[in-house]
């Protein structure tokens, strides 16, 4: 298999790409990035700019894509660049991918995804959840992590504040309400790129405790 991971350089989209290259079911990774990547055996990273994006099909040309791209609206610095990153980012790739004959698209959205949400953040993700099921991909993913339980490459006191409740919560707190670790998300994204069935598939954040 040969597969695109968009986002490699965040929490989650480097545990993913860590575990494809050692994973002997994917023969080649392609990881474009804004942010040059380290050399490694397997991997073409070519480095790109989101807002030009090329139609190279070096870079588009795969089996399946894993989607792991994201920001915050405090690091975005607004609505309108949090929308561009987080919406329009991952579809604009997610078509060029399908155009190019990708058949499995694996997203990382969020829990409480919801075109309908009176959250700003929950309604980008149901509107890029939406717009990603409109390509029709002969397998789709959507992963739904809550609170992810790791380091931030930059800070996050309130997500920090609450990961910290929900440990000494975690005893007591349904699936549901659980932090979610980026390793483990990673790994059911890998997974479902490899082997999801055809069709829709949800991956609640309980399921990947």
């Amino acid at each position: 298999m040969h597969l695109l991971i968009l986002g490699a350089t965040g929490l989650v989209g480097g545990q993913v790409l860590s575990l494809a290259l050692a994973d002997p079911r994917v023969t080649a990774v392609t990881a474009p990035t804004r942010r040059p990547l380290m050399s490694r055996e397997g991997l073409s990273a070519p480095t790109l700019d989101f807002e030009q994006l090329p139609q190279d099909p070096a870079i588009w040309a795969v089996d399946a894509v894993i989607c792991a791209l994201g920001t915050t609206l405090k690091t975005a610095g607004s609505r309108e660049r949090f929308h561009r990153v987080d919406h329009d980012y991952p579809v604009e790739s997610a078509r060029l991918a399908k155009a190019h004959g990708a058949r499995t698209f694996v997203l990382n959205s969020a829990k409480g995804a919801d075109v309908k949400s009176l959250f700003f953040y929950s309604r980008v993700k149901g509107e890029t959840e939406r717009d990603i099921l409109a390509l029709e991909f002969e397998r789709t993913v959507l992963v739904r992590p809550g609170l992810i339980d790791g380091p931030r490459p930059e800070p996050r006191p309130m997500e920090q504040w609450a990961g910290k409740i929900l440990k000494v919560l975690k005893p007591l707190l349904p699936g549901t309400l659980q932090a979610n670790r980026p390793e483990t998300i990673a790994r059911a994204m890998l997974e479902a790129a490899v082997s999801a069935p055809a069709g829709v598939t949800i991956i609640p954040s309980q399921d990947l405790l």
